[in-house]
């Protein structure tokens, strides 16, 4: 599977199919959607990273996995790599502005969410007692 072959990179058509107007949320969904993608950005929001360095930093990713995320934030225009001529090469990724920027808004996602843990658990409990049969456990 290359990056191209993906639905998260490549444009949503049927959104446009059943018409949907704009299709911009559904493409940020895709993308922050992807587990991948939010762990790269966070740690790219340290500062500059190499290839191993995001492998290591990021619990369970495959090599493989690695290099699709980076490649579809390339495309994406989220963040920038740098190929040094070195042997082997040294490769860097970085957040561009438009990384950062997703990143403020990932962190506030993860604020509310961290906020509002207890309540959402709390809720659920509830939610399950009165429907013991709904079958959402």
């Amino acid at each position: 599977m290359s990056a191209r072959h993906t639905g998260v990179t490549s444009p949503d058509r049927s959104c446009r199919r059943n018409g949907e107007r704009d299709c911009s949320m559904r493409e940020a969904l895709d993308r922050i959607g992807d587990k991948w993608s939010v762990l790269v950005v966070v740690e790219l929001a340290a500062g500059v990273r190499r290839f191993r360095q995001l492998q290591r930093a990021v619990p369970g990713i495959s090599q493989r996995m690695l290099t699709l995320t980076v490649r579809r934030l390339e495309r994406d225009g989220l963040l920038t790599r740098t190929v040094f001529p070195t042997i082997p090469p040294q490769v860097e990724y970085e957040l561009t502005e438009m990384g950062r920027s997703l990143h403020v808004q990932v962190r506030a996602l993860a604020d509310w969410a961290a906020t509002y843990r207890q309540a959402v658990a709390e809720s659920r409990r509830r939610w399950d007692v009165e429907h013991p049969d709904s079958g959402i456990h």
